[in-house]
């Protein structure tokens, strides 16, 4: 059987009462203390006040470099002359008289000059940066409009982009095209007959047409 307490035992049913009972009598002590009271509240406190230091800037006297007078040269190594004995043994020959009456030799021919140039090895003799690099007659555009796409790479579906090396003379003129890097399915060889087909601005050092080799990228792109 449950415990029924007593009311008279019951202390919840007056702790409302006693509490507000309590809160009523804490007021007036409060209310009371600070009416009758009010000087002896605030006694317990001191304010402490602290002189602040005044610190005045010493004054430096500005010092002045004094300007060092250089070190004097050191003295200079003597030298033993030669002898008027010794000078008189020397012979100088002083015969400089231009022979006008010796042949000079001719300038080589163009015919041993270009055999230099076949020597050389063709890459070697085209620059690779010159002060004005060649400029495509019409822009990239140009080229591009000249590629034919291979058949064989439109069914296999090849794309990309093929960098060809154009080797370009004095004239503006591709005397020969090289494929740096391909794609392949027919792709490699038509780019280099669109390159081979272009006509350039020559490349200029010293204000002078001189041979530039150049890296073009032809790009392969289908049409979706």
């Amino acid at each position: 059987m449950p415990v029924i307490k007593k009311p008279e035992a019951d202390l919840r049913l007056r702790w409302r009462k006693w509490v507000e009972l309590g809160l009523v009598i804490a007021l007036l002590v409060t209310i009371v203390a600070f009416r009758f009271f009010p000087k002896d509240i605030g006694r317990g406190k001191k304010i402490l006040t602290v002189e602040q230091e005044v610190i005045k800037p010493e004054e430096i006297p500005q010092t002045r470099q004094e300007n060092r007078p250089p070190p004097p040269p050191r003295p200079p190594i003597p030298i033993e002359a030669p002898s008027d004995e010794a000078l008189s043994d020397v012979n100088i020959d002083i015969s400089s008289e231009l022979d006008v009456t010796k042949e000079v030799a001719p300038p080589p021919p163009k015919e041993e000059l270009k055999k230099k140039e076949e020597e050389i090895p063709f890459e070697e003799q085209f620059f690779v940066v010159v002060e004005e690099m060649p400029e495509i007659i019409g822009g990239l555009e140009s080229i591009q409009r000249n590629v034919v796409y291979p058949e064989i790479a439109i069914r296999a579906g090849v794309e990309g982009t093929v960098y060809v090396m154009a080797f370009v003379d004095e004239n503006g003129n591709v005397v020969r095209a090289d494929v740096v890097k391909g794609i392949g399915a027919g792709c490699d060889e038509a780019a280099v007959a669109a390159v081979m087909k272009a006509k350039f601005k020559p490349g200029k050092q010293r204000g002078k047409p001189v041979k530039v080799r150049v890296m073009i990228p032809i790009r392969f792109k289908l049409k979706k």
